[in-house]
């Protein structure tokens, strides 16, 4: 995934409110005044929320005569995945490593009888 989108990603999931546009949007398409409905602010205000997670390739909207529906952009979200992926593995490792290092301090604690 090219930086500058990575960077447009998680700047647009760094918002509440489109966190949970996106979280609405999960369960199915929206109309922009649907998505609107949980929130108290301006028109203007969700279609620029709705202007950023499209940038950032999250939300594709459509034209359905007088609907505009929003829906998820499973890509995007895979992209992402694909780049917490490596740091999931690192830090799979190094929990990894530190059981291993506890377990084999309280081996050596059993062995010279210290008690916790």
């Amino acid at each position: 995934m090219p930086a500058n989108r990575l960077n447009a990603t998680f700047a647009a999931l760094a918002d509440p409110t489109r966190r949970a546009i996106l979280a609405r949007l999960a369960m199915g398409e929206a109309s922009v005044s649907e998505l609107a409905k949980p929130f108290a602010i301006s028109g203007p205000a969700i279609s620029k929320h709705l202007k950023v997670l499209e940038r950032a390739g999250l939300i594709a909207r459509g034209r359905e005569a007088q609907w505009r529906p929003c829906r998820l952009e499973p890509a995007a979200f895979k992209a992402v995945d694909k780049w917490l992926e490596g740091y999931r593995r690192l830090w799979d490792a190094r929990f990894d490593r530190l059981d291993n290092y506890l377990r084999h301090m309280q081996s050596k604690e059993k062995k010279h009888g210290r008690k916790k």
